[in-house]
């Protein structure tokens, strides 16, 4: 019976994917993945994703404040897509990987960049600068069925009503196979998990009583008043 049970869940998509936000495990970033950032920073185009990880404890949902922690002097928004995995996801080709998805959200990787600056520079990890409280807002899980396209989706975001970040998922360079495969290779993706795919030009810093507003296509809206710690 429990071998059976064990198969059927590796078969069948997650039924409780709504539920990501308290049932996931872990949260798998990817930076520097749209060709207009790369542009931007006139940097060489990334060859493999360049992935890190962040705390389900940096989750937030709308209704609750971006809290800035005192010890950071300069924090960024970033728009993205994230991406739910449905099912137990290890050693995966990029031809079957979307059948791992369960869904999306729309969701915000908010970076210290004041920390991750440092810490590029000596080789540290981006762990303190990525994974601080309040750093990962998420909005409802989005089924997959609602999403045509999940590489034809229009990216915005506001501060205080004036557009910083527009663009469209078409434009990251890694897709969502090629990201689920290649993470797949170093360790297990689980029901739950979330991928963040990356981010379109525009990052900047916010401040202390800013109105943060975001959006993905018509599928989803997110608005967070920003606090002091």
């Amino acid at each position: 019976m429990v071998q059976l049970t064990q198969i059927l869940r590796m078969a069948c998509p997650n039924q409780n994917a709504a539920n990501f936000l308290h049932d996931g495990k872990k949260i798998v970033g990817v930076a520097l993945n749209y060709m207009d950032v790369v542009k931007a920073r006139n940097v060489p185009v990334p060859q493999e994703p360049l992935v890190f990880l962040k705390p389900t404890s940096s989750y937030l949902q709308e209704g609750q404040p971006i809290v800035l922690p005192k010890v950071f002097t300069k924090v960024a928004y970033e728009v993205e897509l994230g991406v739910v995995i449905g099912k137990p996801c290890k050693n995966v080709s990029k031809t079957d990987a979307m059948s791992y998805v369960a869904g999306y959200c729309l969701a915000l990787d908010l970076t210290a960049q004041c920390n991750l600056g440092a810490a590029r520079a000596t080789g540290h990890p981006w762990t303190l600068g990525k994974g601080f409280d309040t750093s990962t807002p998420v909005s409802h899980f989005i089924p997959l069925e609602k999403v045509n396209d999940p590489h034809n989706l229009q990216l915005w975001l506001t501060v205080n009503g004036a557009v910083k970040q527009k663009g469209c998922t078409a434009d990251l360079i890694f897709k969502v196979p090629d990201i689920i495969s290649y993470v797949s290779k170093y360790m297990t993706l689980e029901p739950n998990d979330l991928i963040l795919t990356g981010t379109p030009n525009g990052s900047d810093a916010f401040k202390a009583g800013d109105v943060i507003e975001c959006g993905m296509a018509d599928l989803a809206k997110l608005t967070f008043q920003v606090e002091a710690e």
